[in-house]
C-alpha cells in the first residue's frame, strides 16, 4: 500500500509540474514551488538518519561475527565484487551514451554558477583517508566511508571481548539499530509528500522542450543500466548463486520500489534486509553486513550515470574526450562513485573530479541537477538491486556462514 501512495505521489508531482509549464498557470506554479520545502523536509529526514542507521547495523553484524577471520573472508569478497563490478559499469555508462549522441540534437547550454572542484585524490592518498584522524568529525562532515572503516574496527575489536561484554555491546547497538529502522519507516509513511515537493517545482521549471531536448540522455541512461543489469548482475545471481532472474527480480521488487520513488538506497535498507533474508534465503548474518554496506559504498548504477554524464556534457561543450582522458575519468570515476551518499543527487555534485579529469566546465552540474530526477530513480534501482545481490553471492561462496535450515535457490 505504501509503493502506491508513493507511486501516486511521484505522478500527480508530474502532473502538476507538467501543467504549470505547459499552461503558465500562476496557481499552478504557486503550488509546485511551495512544495518544494516539503520535498527538501524530506530529503533532510532520510540524511539524518542514514549515517547513524548504518553504523550500528554494520557495528552489530561485524562485532556478532566473533572471529575476525570471518570478517576477512567476507569482507575481502565483498570488495572485490564491489571494485569488479564498477569498473563495467562505469564502461557501460560511457559506451551507450556515446552511441546515443549519435541520434542528439545541439541543445542551448544555460548559463550556471560557478562550481567549486574538488581536489581528486591519488589511490595512495585515497587509502590513507580511509583511516579518519576523528571519526566523530568524519561522521559530522558526511564522511561516510572513513567512518565506516572506524566502525568496523571497532566492531572487529568487540568480536574479541569476552561473550558476555560483547553480548552486552551488541544488544545495545542492536536496539539502536532497530529504533532507527523504524524511524525510517515513519519517514517513508510521509514519502508520498515529500515525493511530490521532489519532482513537481522541477518539473514546473524544466518544462516539456528542455525534458525532450535532454531525453536522449534519460534514455541513454536507462539503455545502460538495463544492460549492466542484464549482462551483469542477473548472470552473477544465476550462474553463481543459481537463483533463477525471475525470482531475483520478483524477490526483490519491494526494496527497488522505495528506492526508485525516495532515490535513496539507505531507504531501502529494512525493504532489503526483509527480502534478502526472506525471499532469497541469505543469511542474517550476512545480510545485516552486506546490504547497509553496499547502501554506503556500492552503487553500480550511480558509476554508470556518471560515466555516461562525463561523455554527455563533453559533448555538450565540444570537448575532445582522447583515450588516455578517458582512463582518468574512469578512474576519477571509480574512486568517487565508493563515496558517494545514498541519498538523491549526491552522484551528481561528486562527479566534479570526473569533469575536470577530461576538461569539462564543472557548470555542467547544474544541468545534471536540473534533470537528475528521473536519472536518479533509475539509477537507485539498479543499486539496491547490485547491493542485494553482493549479499546473494558472498553467502553463496560463505555457505558455512549460513543460518541453519537456510539454503539457495535452485534455478
Amino acid at each position: 500500500m505504501l509503493h502506491i501512495a508513493i507511486a501516486a505521489g511521484l505522478l500527480l508531482g508530474l502532473i502538476v509540474g507538467l501543467a504549470a509549464s505547459a499552461t503558465g498557470n500562476a496557481s499552478l506554479h504557486a503550488l509546485a514551488a511551495g512544495s518544494a520545502p516539503l520535498g527538501t523536509l524530506f530529503i533532510n529526514a532520510i540524511r539524518m538518519v542514514v549515517i547513524p542507521l548504518i553504523v550500528t547495523v554494520i557495528f552489530t553484524s561485524i562485532a556478532r561475527l566473533g572471529d575476525p577471520r570471518k570478517l576477512g573472508r567476507i569482507g575481502g569478497l565483498t570488495i572485490a565484487f564491489y571494485w569488479i563490478t564498477l569498473i563495467p559499469a562505469i564502461a557501460i555508462g560511457m559506451a551507450t551514451m556515446s552511441v546515443g549522441l549519435r541520434f542528439a540534437t545541439d541543445i542551448e547550454m544555460p548559463q550556471a554558477a560557478a562550481t567549486t572542484v574538488p581536489e581528486l585524490q591519488g589511490m595512495v592518498d585515497f587509502i590513507v583517508s580511509l583511516v579518519p584522524a576523528n571519526p566523530f568529525a568524519a561522521a559530522s562532515s558526511g564522511a561516510i566511508l572513513p567512518l565506516i572503516v572506524f566502525t568496523a574496527l571497532v566492531a572487529a575489536a568487540t568480536g574479541t571481548l569476552a561473550a558476555e561484554r560483547r553480548e552486552r555491546l551488541t544488544n545495545i547497538a542492536d536496539d539502536v539499530s532497530e529504533a532507527l529502522i523504524k524511524l525510517v519507516w515513519w519517514i517513508l509513511y510521509t514519502a508520498p509528500i515529500g515525493v511530490f515537493g521532489l519532482i513537481a517545482p522541477v518539473t514546473a521549471k524544466l518544462g516539456w522542450d528542455l525534458l525532450v531536448s535532454l531525453g536522449i540522455f534519460i534514455v541513454s541512461v536507462f539503455v545502460g543500466l538495463a544492460l549492466f543489469v542484464m549482462l551483469v548482475t542477473l548472470p552473477l545471481v544465476y550462474f553463481v548463486a543459481g537463483i533463477n532472474p525471475r525470482k531475483y527480480l520478483s524477490g526483490t521488487f519491494g526494496a527497488m520500489s522505495v528506492a526508485v520513488s525516495t532515490t535513496s538506497t539507505a531507504a531501502a535498507i529494512p525493504v532489503s534486509l526483509e527480502e534478502a533474508t526472506e525471499n532469497l534465503k541469505v543469511s542474517k548474518t550476512v545480510a545485516d553486513l552486506l546490504v547497509p554496506l553496499g547502501a554506503s559504498m556500492h552503487r553500480p548504477g550511480s558509476a554508470l550515470f556518471q560515466g555516461a554524464a562525463v561523455v554527455f556534457l563533453a559533448h555538450l561543450y565540444g570537448v575532445p574526450i582522447p583515450i588516455v582522458a578517458i582512463g582518468a575519468a574512469m578512474l576519477a570515476t571509480f574512486l568517487v562513485s565508493l563515496t558517494v551518499a545514498p541519498v538523491p543527487s549526491s552522484g551528481v555534485v561528486t562527479m566534479a573530479p570526473a569533469l575536470d579529469a577530461v576538461g569539462v566546465p564543472v557548470a555542467g552540474l547544474a544541468i545534471m541537477l536540473g534533470i537528475d530526477r528521473i536519472p536518479d530513480m533509475m539509477r537507485s534501482g539498479v543499486n539496491v538491486w547490485g547491493q542485494i545481490s553482493t549479499a546473494v553471492l558472498v553467502d553463496r561462496w560463505t555457505g558455512p556462514h549460513k543460518d541453519a535450515g537456510e539454503g539457495g535457490d535452485s534455478p
